[in-house]
This record gives C-alpha cells, structure tokens and sequence, in this order.
C-alpha cells in the first residue's frame, strides 16, 4: 500500500511491519499506540521504526492512519473525565455531589 508519511511516498505491506518490529522492545507507551502481533507499542516508535526517519518529522496521525488502513488496531489513550470545580472539591472532600 503506498502512504505518505513526512511528504515522504512509503509502499509499506503488513508483513513488512510485522518483521520490521520482530525484535524491537516496546517503549512505555505515554500516547497513541498500536498492537503489532501481542504487543502493543507507541505509534511514534512504529513509525520511526518502518520509515527510518526521525519521530520529530511525522506526525501521529500520519503514521496512525497508514497502520490502520495496513489492518492493525490503534488505541487512544484513556481520558479521564471532565469535572466541575464543585465536583472536584466534592471528591477530595469525599462527599456526595448533588447533580
């Protein structure tokens, strides 16, 4: 499949992911990361990986669209939800909030 990446032209397969990161160890993944057989690694490090340039000249989305559209799942990472001042307060006081 051909993909740009960094205005750079990539024709990437699966397969050919698949043994690029046969071997790599996962970074702690902080961000969006990717499975890639049983592990699970940061997107950024995919990508630097498979196209041997650095992470600082592509972006995630980037990379995260290429590698989906290759069949591999991408997860976000997990959001904690959007409280209230008076919810917050209401929490470290441990005390019930009246919605």
């Amino acid at each position: 499949m051909r993909c740009v990446i960094a205005h750079s032209a990539f024709y990437l397969l699966k397969s050919d992911v698949l043994e690029a990161m046969k071997g790599v160890k996962p970074e702690p993944a902080s961000g969006t990361s990717v499975t890639i057989g049983r592990r699970t690694y940061p997107v950024q490090q995919v990508g630097e990986v498979v196209t041997r340039q650095d992470r600082r000249d592509f972006t995630v989305g980037e990379v995260g669209r290429a590698l989906t559209r290759l069949g591999f799942t991408c997860h976000e990472p997990a959001t904690a939800p959007v409280l209230t001042p008076q919810q917050t307060a209401s929490a470290l006081l441990g005390t019930a909030t009246q919605a």
